[in-house]
């Protein structure tokens, strides 16, 4: 038993991941490792969705993910951007925190791996720097947007109604994020109509045509695997009310009302699809794809094993 103790010992190792914000990076807590299940070759860096929370230790927007991903032997990076703003500019300041990661980690790629509207950051980082991104997975990416905004860009064109309420909303909706950024110590210029735009169908097939890379012809296929020598991934899923005490599925219950076939309540399935579908029809919604709510999400699908199960998918690419 002594020396079943000591030769376990004896592999672990330290792990640990960083949490970025526009404000450089800092190291969470170290804690052992006794796996390389996840261990890339490169440093994987989860990008954040709209709205995407600050992180703490209490609450992060990757919930639990980044610790297991660290746990199974993963370099991990978890950044922040501004909330509200287009894909654009929320690609600018996670091209900067993917500069940081890569003189902090001594690395020569990474690993992209991104929620939502960081699926459309993580390709416009890629178009800008595409010898340093391994590959790219994105999870749960209105790529070619998503009929909510629509519907939402619509209803503020309306005579007298639109005029008058779509700024006092928006206005609304960019003080309360910039109140919570103030209290991180951190300044960002929200803008909620940038990122409606941005996922708007219009938006996002503008954007499509000057980030091509990945998006696919038909209307549900897959597009390139490879682009510019980065390797394409995407998974999502389409349940909605997946977990009884989770308040969260109440809203995803109302908005997949506004969208035609299936979705995870926010993106359609088909508008997830991106180099090679690992899969489309999990039993996730939009917040179970990152393990939101505090990890209130279905019994029989685990967000945190698909993540590392994916690390182990580009582990075994070489990646």
């Amino acid at each position: 038993m002594c020396l079943l103790l000591l030769s376990g010992a004896s592999i672990a190792s330290t792990a640990a991941y960083q949490f970025c914000t526009i404000n450089g990076c800092s190291q969470e807590v170290a804690f052992s490792s006794y796996s390389t299940y996840a261990k890339t070759t490169y440093p994987i860096v989860l990008a954040q969705g709209l709205a995407g929370s600050h992180n703490t230790n209490s609450n992060q927007y990757f919930y639990g993910i980044a610790k297991d991903l660290a746990a199974n032997g993963a370099r991990v990076y978890e950044t922040e951007v501004v909330g509200m703003n287009s894909s654009e500019q929320r690609g600018e300041q996670l091209l900067a925190q993917v500069q940081q990661v890569l003189a902090i980690s001594g690395a020569q790629k990474v690993n992209l791996i991104a929620h939502s509207q960081g699926g459309l950051d993580s390709r416009y980082v890629a178009s800008i720097i595409p010898t340093k991104i391994a590959s790219i997975t994105s999870v749960g990416s209105p790529h070619k947007g998503t009929p909510i905004a629509d519907l939402i860009s619509k209803a503020s064109t309306l005579p007298i109604i639109g005029s008058v309420l779509t700024p006092v909303i928006s206005n609304a909706i960019d003080s309360f994020f910039s109140l919570m950024d103030m209290t991180e110590g951190l300044h960002y210029d929200q803008q909620s109509l940038a990122s409606l735009s941005s996922l708007s169908s219009a938006g996002a097939a503008a954007f499509n045509v000057r980030h091509p890379q990945g998006i696919p012809l038909t209307a549900c296929g897959e597009g390139s695997y490879t682009a510019n020598g980065i390797r394409l991934y995407s998974w999502s899923g389409t349940g909605i009310m997946t977990n009884l005490v989770d308040p969260s599925d109440i809203l995803f219950a109302a908005t997949s009302l506004l969208i035609s076939g299936e979705s995870d309540g926010i993106v359609p399935r088909c508008s997830s699809h991106f180099g090679q579908v690992i899969r489309d029809n999990y039993n996730l919604n939009h917040d179970d794809e990152v393990n939101a709510t505090y990890g209130l999400v279905s019994w029989f699908t685990d967000p945190v094993t698909i993540y590392r199960t994916q690390a182990n998918r580009l582990k075994l690419a070489g990646l």
